[in-house]
C-alpha cells in the first residue's frame, strides 16, 4: 500500500478498469483525466481531514506517536476506489456539462453512487493510518563504474526505512544501460526525518526489480552494483501498511 500523500491514489489505468469507454470519451470532448485525478486527490484531502480533525475518543497507539494528520493516511482498497470513482465522476460530470447528452449524465450519477458507496466502506472500516510514516523516495542517481555486469538495460529503484524496518514506497525506475562496467546507486533529494536507512532494488523491466541488498544501507551510503542482479526475492512495493485503523466519523457529502 502507498501513503495518500505519495500521490494520485488510482492512476489512468485503475480508472480504465472501471471504465473501458474513458479515454474515448476524454478525447471527444477534450478532458484532462490526470487533472482530475489531482482534483480529486485534493477533494478527498480535504474531506479527509474533517474526518480526522473529528476523531474523538481513545485509540489504541503509544502516547508518544503524534496526532495523525494525512502524511499518516494509508490507501487502503476502500479509499482508492472512493478516489477511483469520484474522479470517474468528475470526468463524466464535464463531459455532460460540455454536451448535455443524457448518457454521460446517467455515468456522472452511476459514478457519483459509486463514489458514495466507497466513502460509506471507508466510513465502516476506518482510516488507515501508518504509525511511523515514510514517504516514497525520489528516483535514486545511478552512474556507471568500473566492473563487468552483463550488459543491457538495467531499472533501478529506492525506498526508504524506518527505524521499525518498515518500508516507504519504491520511487519511480530509472533506467541505465551497461555495456562493459557495472554500476552505482544513491538515494537523492532530503531524507525524511524518520528514515534510518534504505534498500535499492534492480531488474531487468520497471515491472520486475528485486531487493538487491542484504541489509538496509546507511543513509549515505553508495551501492555498487557489482556482482550479477539478484533476480527473484523480495519485489519493490507500494509501500507501509496500515499499522491501526482510525475510527472515521460521516462528514457531510458534497452532491
Amino acid at each position: 500500500m502507498a501513503l495518500f500523500n505519495d500521490g494520485p491514489v488510482s492512476s489512468i489505468e485503475d480508472l480504465q478498469g472501471h471504465d473501458t469507454q474513458l479515454l474515448e470519451v476524454a478525447n471527444t470532448e477534450g478532458i484532462d483525466v490526470t487533472r482530475k485525478l489531482t482534483l480529486a486527490q485534493e477533494e478527498l484531502s480535504l474531506e479527509l481531514r474533517v474526518m480526522l480533525a473529528r476523531i474523538s475518543g481513545p485509540v489504541e497507539l503509544a502516547s508518544t506517536t503524534s496526532v495523525p494528520s494525512l502524511d499518516h493516511v494509508v490507501v487502503t482498497p476502500p479509499l482508492k476506489l472512493w478516489h477511483a470513482f469520484r474522479t470517474l465522476e468528475l470526468v463524466y460530470r464535464d463531459a455532460y456539462n460540455s454536451q448535455l447528452n443524457d448518457r454521460y449524465a446517467g455515468k456522472r450519477d452511476e459514478y457519483r453512487s459509486l463514489a458514495q458507496w466507497a466513502y460509506e466502506k471507508v466510513v465502516q472500516n476506518g482510516i488507515g493510518m501508518s504509525q511511523d510514516p515514510l514517504a516514497q523516495a525520489q528516483p535514486p542517481a545511478v552512474q556507471t563504474s568500473p566492473g563487468a555486469l552483463a550488459d543491457g538495460a538495467y531499472y533501478v529503484a529506492a525506498t526508504w526505512t524506518n527505524g521499525a524496518g518498515e518500508e516507504g514506497a519504491a520511487s519511480r525506475p530509472v533506467a541505465i544501460t551497461i555495456n562493459g562496467s557495472a554500476f552505482m546507486v544513491r538515494p537523492t533529494g532530503p531524507a525524511p526525518s524518520n528514515a534510518r536507512g534504505w534498500n535499492v532494488y534492480v531488474g531487468a523491466s520497471p515491472q520486475s526489480m528485486f531487493l538487491q541488498n542484504p541489509a538496509a544501507l546507511g543513509l549515505t551510503e553508495t551501492w555498487a552494483q557489482t556482482n550479477p542482479m539478484t533476480a527473484s526475492g523480495r519485489a519493490a512495493g507500494t509501500g507501509q501498511g496500515p499499522n491501526y485503523m482510525r475510527p472515521a466519523p460521516r462528514t457531510l457529502q458534497r452532491g
